[in-house]
């Protein structure tokens, strides 16, 4: 329960993306890693499989700031690894705005 208490600071803070921030090329890396890597546990179409579905309305609810803990620092005791090293906060942001509809 210790990896909660990051977790309840950084709920009060607002995710806020700006996609002009990340490259083209970059967006369309971070898609790839979406459809290949997060799909081959979420499923190929994000609707669920070892891991559970990672559709708009799947991730209703949720805050988009505990989205963003769970990318970057994985979930303990599961096979959800954490992303930390490879991605930047920004493109976590944007992951997870893409996840939840609220992107392009």
């Amino acid at each position: 329960m210790r990896w909660l208490a990051p977790l309840t600071i950084s709920l009060a803070c607002a995710v806020v993306v700006d996609a002009t921030e990340i490259s083209a090329q970059r967006q369309a890396e971070l898609r790839y890693l979406l459809e290949q890597d997060c799909g081959s546990c979420h499923g190929l179409t994000l609707h669920g499989g070892l891991g559970p579905a990672l559709t708009p309305q799947a991730l209703r609810g949720k805050p988009a700031a505990l989205l963003a803990w769970t990318i970057t620092h994985g979930r303990p005791g599961t096979a959800m690894p954490a992303w930390k090293p490879f991605l930047a906060a920004d493109e976590v942001d944007w992951l997870v705005e893409i996840l939840t509809g609220g992107g392009s």
